[in-house]
């Protein structure tokens, strides 16, 4: 009974993604709702104990939005909805994923990335380039591990990993001036070479 009540949460969850996207090309039409194991569904994978692990929608040409409830998939690893036109905000509750590693990059993506986010210790992988996101890109967590790439081309981001000031911030501190390394470790044994070689030597 707890299996088939578990399976039957983790199907909720896709169901109401399922419904919230628009799908022309059919890529979600293995996603039955009357089946309560999601697990026999096109592009998700599960783990041995019928958990969803990663759900794989890349390049799908999806339209519409995520829902919260993708934060009900608590195993979910990978979240892989690159390369469609997904908009609207990204859902606060997937700060609920403790192993989510997620590429939600080329997309119509609004808002401001979720502060929850930060919460994921284990997360390596996040892509949210070229999207419509606005505010502050968070800098600490996980995210101090992060580069420009993963935000670029979302023209309302700022924050220090944009290079661009959030309004009422001060500005960044400039760079420390170069100062060129020295040379007297090389100079020391140029001489020390010299001293030697231009030893006399008794006759």
């Amino acid at each position: 009974m707890v299996k088939s009540c578990a399976g039957a949460k983790l199907s909720d969850a896709l169901r109401n993604l399922r419904v919230n996207l628009q799908d022309p090309n059919n890529v979600l039409q293995s996603w039955d709702p009357t089946l309560v194991n999601p697990c026999m569904w096109l592009h998700v994978t599960c783990n041995n104990h019928n958990s969803v692990v990663r759900v794989d929608l890349g390049n799908a040409a999806l339209s519409g939005q995520l829902v919260p409830q993708v934060g009900q998939l608590k195993n979910l690893q990978y979240l892989e909805l690159y390369g469609n036109n997904i908009s609207g905000p990204i859902p606060s509750d997937l700060g609920n994923l403790t192993n989510l590693d997620s590429r939600l990059n080329n997309n119509s993506l609004s808002g401001s990335i979720p502060m929850s986010l930060t919460k994921i210790t284990a997360l390596q992988v996040l892509d949210l380039s070229n999207n419509r996101l606005t505010g502050p890109v968070p800098d600490n967590g996980s995210f101090s591990l992060f580069t420009p790439i993963s935000f670029v081309n979302n023209l309302g981001l700022c924050g220090p990993v944009t290079g661009k000031p959030c309004p009422g911030s001060p500005p960044f501190a400039p760079p420390p001036p170069f100062i060129p390394p020295t040379n007297s470790y090389n100079v020391g044994k140029a001489e020390n070479c010299q001293d030697i070689g231009g030893r006399k030597h008794p006759n």
